[in-house]
């Protein structure tokens, strides 16, 4: 394995890989190695070594840092200045059974988002700025060096959910925001999937902001917080914010929510824990063998998704982004056909393979199938940022 220390080592490695027609797995903290399709290389490059923060300016809410950088040592420096990363990012470990240390770069190179999705935006909309190196051992920066016929492309925005196969990412620009001073959230007891899509819709109708909206269960239910929710399916809803105004916001939403079902309330400290067990997908972590999909679509159509897939094969799910979000765990065979034929029945969306054995994520589209004219455009980006196909190949799709 190679092991850059600069951006200048990346550069000069890359560069002899692309002369010597040698192909390269990126990795990061090797949390995320199981995503994806099966990178099948001659060598492997790791920026581990590319790690630290290099800008921190808190005022400005504006962080820089080399893409190694561990994530917990980012959250770390932000908890010390009562910021956060607003998106939220999942850590895969518990599901995919990795073990490691997510690092920034990874969590930007995957696009990984969690629950504050919904109202905060996906990672790739805090990505400010991005330094890569290119197939051809180039360094490129946003707003600085442009690529020869790629002028006009949004370079931040394309390398996001990228997943190293258009450049090795070496620093990103993002943004932070501060840590809400409060946090509650509102448990809806005793609704079943259909019920519960109809309270997330009328909670995110009113003017109270929402933070989380999520629909766990009966099954699934005593996974999260020890077992201490308990009584039947929970629907969650999250309200962050200064103090007065989310007790305030807090009050409204419990008088309406309390003509859906029984209402409770989490503190503070429950609710950093509820969230953090969705946004990982705790339930399914202890179900090694099962294969899991994250599926987004539109957030009605979440339970007519899981209620249609029940009719055919083994399954559980659990909702998340108002219902948009279905996490399922498949009882044996990932059945890619005949999720992705209901997601299109149901108005369309994606469906992501997220986990499953090797085998069966190099035989199957692990990735949402891309149209013609995507798939097209998606195989000449690869050419114009790597044209010897050397950076993770096959990662996201066959021969790209």
């Amino acid at each position: 394995m190679l092991h850059p220390e600069t951006e200048a080592d990346v550069a000069r490695m890359v560069g002899e890989a692309a002369a010597a027609n040698t192909t390269l797995e990126i990795v990061g903290g090797g949390t995320r190695a199981g995503l994806g399709r099966p990178v099948r290389a001659a060598s492997a490059l790791s920026v581990a070594r590319l790690s630290g923060i290099t800008h921190y300016d808190a005022a400005e809410l504006v962080m820089t840092a080399r893409a190694g950088t561990p994530l917990s040592e980012i959250e770390a420096a932000l908890a010390a200045n009562n910021q956060m990363l607003t998106f939220e990012p999942m850590d895969h470990r518990g599901l995919l059974g990795s073990t490691g240390e997510p690092t920034i770069g990874g969590v930007f190179a995957a696009n990984v988002s969690g629950p504050r999705r919904l109202s905060a935006g996906a990672a790739r909309d805090s990505l400010l700025g991005v330094r890569f190196v290119n197939g051809s051992g180039d360094i490129v920066k946003s707003g600085g060096r442009v690529m020869k016929n790629v002028t006009g492309l949004d370079l931040v925005k394309l390398m996001a959910g990228s997943w190293g196969t258009l450049g090795v990412i070496c620093e990103v620009t993002f943004k932070v925001l501060p840590r809400p001073e409060a946090a509650v959230t509102i448990v809806v007891g005793g609704l079943n999937d259909a019920e519960a899509a109809h309270a997330m819709a009328a909670a995110m109708a009113l003017p109270v902001e929402c933070s989380g909206a999520a629909h766990l269960p009966e099954s699934l239910v005593r996974a999260f917080l020890d077992g201490r929710l308990t009584g039947g399916p929970a629907t969650v809803l999250r309200l962050e914010g200064l103090t007065p105004s989310v007790a305030v916001r807090s009050e409204a939403l419990q008088a309406v929510m309390a003509g859906h079902g029984t209402v409770a309330v989490l503190d503070a400290d429950e609710t950093s824990q509820l969230w953090r067990e969705i946004r990982d997908v705790k339930p399914f972590a202890d179900r090694p063998g099962k294969p899991v999909w994250r599926v987004s679509l539109a957030p009605m159509a979440g339970e007519q998704l899981v209620a249609a897939l029940r009719l055919h094969t083994g399954v559980d799910a659990f909702y998340d982004w108002q219902g948009g979000l279905v996490w399922l765990a498949m009882e044996q065979d990932p059945e890619p056909e005949l999720i992705r034929g209901f997601v299109k029945a149901l108005g369309g969306g994606h469906a992501q393979l997220v986990r499953a054995n090797a085998a069966t994520r190099s035989s199957v589209a692990v990735f949402e199938p891309l149209s013609p004219p995507l798939e097209a455009l998606t195989r000449r980006l690869k050419i114009q940022f790597d044209p010897q196909a050397i950076l993770n190949p096959g990662r996201m799709l066959a021969g790209v």
